[in-house]
């Protein structure tokens, strides 16, 4: 097991679709400076700059996988050996799931594989993008296998090895979901938005998200949004602190629409932030078919 200290980099790497968004909102969460998809070159720059600016925090995470440039990937030792230099201890956590699991995941979120630009199968896809981070996996301070872990178990699993937090917490997620690809197999709440006002027939915010300002002001505006909210955080606030005991430790709240980017979006970024309001403090959200 290894530690992170007051000024410390922890490179976040694996496959795609093994948990490194949920990882990098993990540790956000937990006070680190976060950024994905940075250059691996760029590394030592990265790091220089945030590390020089005393208003910066001390913590650093970075994403870095198969969506470099590959050839990058095999300098990574000499540009983690530059970031010693500069004070800061890095690791790197490799994220890693079976095939199998890759593909459901794939099916269920009808993402497209980092490589599926080059005309690739999505098996043969996978199967190259193991052979490219190979040397990043055996560089790795900690491999975690999240084939059969939530997102709870993964947020506590990436806590325990890097004894990021010192004391157990209770943790609540908040997601959104599409009903046509399935409801949350581990939700503990599933509360259905299809009855609220669409944006998606709106063509100005059809392309964009719940997480977006012009959506979250059309929410606003609609009161039948306001009372299916106002309802559904008074049956939470009421049975939320009744389910928290010794033997659980999280809690998944569920929202549910036709293609999972706006209403069910905005409800769990909202109820997210009505939850940290009422003093909850290990909240997180987690969007299946955009994250």
């Amino acid at each position: 097991m290894t530690s992170a200290t007051d000024s410390s980099l922890l490179i976040v790497s694996g496959m795609s679709g093994s948990g490194k968004s949920v990882a990098l909102n993990t540790l956000e969460d937990l006070g680190y400076y976060c950024t994905d998809n940075l250059p691996a070159e760029l590394l030592p720059d990265f790091v220089r700059s945030v590390g020089q600016d005393a208003s910066m925090p001390r913590k650093l995470a970075v994403g870095i996988d198969v969506r470099n440039r590959h050839n990058d990937l095999t300098n990574i030792p000499q540009w983690l050996s530059a970031v010693a230099r500069l004070g800061f201890d890095p690791k790197l956590v490799f994220f890693e799931t079976g095939d199998q699991q890759l593909l459901k995941r794939y099916a269920d979120t009808r993402r497209r594989h980092p490589l599926s630009h080059l005309g690739l199968s999505l098996p043969d896809a996978i199967a190259l993008e193991r052979q490219v981070l190979r040397p990043l996996q055996l560089l790795a301070d900690a491999v975690i296998d999240t084939t059969d872990l939530n997102v709870h178990q993964l947020r506590r699993q990436l806590i325990t090895e890097f004894q990021l937090s010192q004391e157990a917490s209770f943790s609540l997620l908040f997601e959104s979901f599409a009903y046509r690809h399935g409801v949350p197999a581990d939700a503990d709440f599933v509360f259905d938005a299809r009855a609220l006002p669409n944006p998606h027939w709106e063509p100005a915010l059809k392309p964009l998200s719940g997480r977006d300002k012009a959506v979250v002001e059309y929410f606003a505006e609609q009161e039948l949004v306001q009372e299916y909210f106002r309802q559904v955080a008074a049956f939470l606030d009421e049975w939320l602190p009744r389910l928290r005991t010794d033997t659980r430790s999280y809690i998944t709240v569920a929202f549910g629409c036709s293609g999972g980017r706006h209403r069910s979006v905005y409800l769990a970024e909202r109820m997210a932030a009505h939850a940290r309001e009422q003093g909850w403090e290990d909240v997180t959200t987690f969007h299946r078919q955009l994250d």
